[in-house]
């Protein structure tokens, strides 16, 4: 399995502390997919910023049928997260 490098909430700063924050506002935690995110702060917040228009913004799919095409491209990709 492969490994990376990945900075825990209680040792970012400016930035990615910042970011984190955000994420434990919305979800309650800091998932590992954001932490794996976190070494670039820049680039974690363009990509939570993406998510967030993809699955909250105006769509002709409702946010239940973005979610089920968000779980079948996962399970299409043998992805468990």
């Amino acid at each position: 399995m492969a490994w990376i490098r990945t900075i825990e909430p209680d040792a970012a700063t400016g930035a990615l502390r910042r970011e984190y924050g955000k994420a434990t506002g919305r979800a309650g935690r800091v998932f590992n997919i954001l932490k794996i995110m976190g070494l670039n702060a820049e680039h974690l917040r363009r990509s939570v910023d993406l998510y967030i228009s993809l699955m909250h913004g105006p769509s002709g799919l409702s946010r239940a049928r973005r979610e089920m095409l968000a779980v079948v491209v996962s399970v299409a990709n043998d992805c468990h997260y």
